[in-house]
């Protein structure tokens, strides 16, 4: 054993009997909770396993990391090589690491989520995912593994980052109206907002740029087209954006 490792470590594994070479006998994955904003829901994409454990049922898309790969560089490999998906944005919310959370045996997985615009991607299984599709976060199938608790961890960590961070933009086509920006905010936080102050409360951030265009080839009254304006938003600072209304 060698004398360069953390003096509690090596009285940890000399009270215990343990050998070095066993704290480096498990694995380490991450899986990815990738969102989308669909027919006014909030959506999540999901796999459908083509290999054991857990054959046939839909999971969260994930894997090991490879030996030499940081972690996200894992994320953005394996959100290609399972959904096709690329250049998207990704973030890390969490780590998972009961010991039974894997039938092969211990796998710590660390969660990132990622929000896309759904008319911007077609995605498609691939490797060794059989199936791919969208499904409503608040109808969702039997997960594999221990992926239902990773995906409400994940829905949590989205709803508290959209309340101080523009994030939910990534949701949206560059162009938007305020009611369908609302409607983003209100499927995302599961709550019903009051219009005129939502619309108080948005437009007096400052980030929003108002557009000369309209809706087109809308039935009702076409509505104004605004911008998220990214430049407005980073000299501010993040303090100004808030949506606890």
């Amino acid at each position: 054993m060698s004398n360069s490792l953390d003096p509690t470590i090596t009285h940890y594994l000399s009270e215990n009997n343990l050998p070095f070479k066993d704290f480096f006998q498990f694995g380490l994955s991450v899986d990815c909770v990738i969102f989308g904003y669909q027919q006014k829901s909030l959506k999540v994409l999901l796999i459908q396993r083509g290999a054991e454990p857990f054959q046939s049922k839909w999971a969260i898309p994930g894997d090991l990391v490879n030996p030499g790969e940081d972690l996200n560089a894992s994320a953005n490999r394996i959100l290609k090589h399972l959904t096709g998906l690329e250049n998207i944005f990704v973030e890390q919310f969490h780590t998972f690491g009961k010991t039974d959370r894997h039938p092969a045996g211990r796998v710590v997985t660390v969660g990132y989520f990622s929000l896309v615009r759904g008319e911007n991607y077609q995605p498609v299984a691939s490797n060794w995912a059989s199936d791919i599709g969208w499904f409503d976060v608040e109808d969702l199938p039997d997960l594999a593994f221990d992926h239902s608790q990773i995906m409400d961890a994940a829905i949590n960590a989205l709803r508290k980052k959209v309340r101080t961070e523009p994030i939910g933009f990534n949701l949206l086509p560059p162009k938007f109206t305020l009611l369908e920006l609302q409607g983003l905010y209100e499927a995302v936080l599961r709550q019903k907002f009051d219009k005129p102050n939502f619309r108080k409360k948005i437009l007096g951030t400052g980030i929003l740029i108002p557009l000369d265009e309209v809706q087109q080839n809308v039935a009702h009254r076409p509505a104004k087209l605004f911008r998220f304006d990214l430049e407005r938003y980073h000299s501010l600072g993040r303090e100004p954006f808030s949506f606890e209304l």
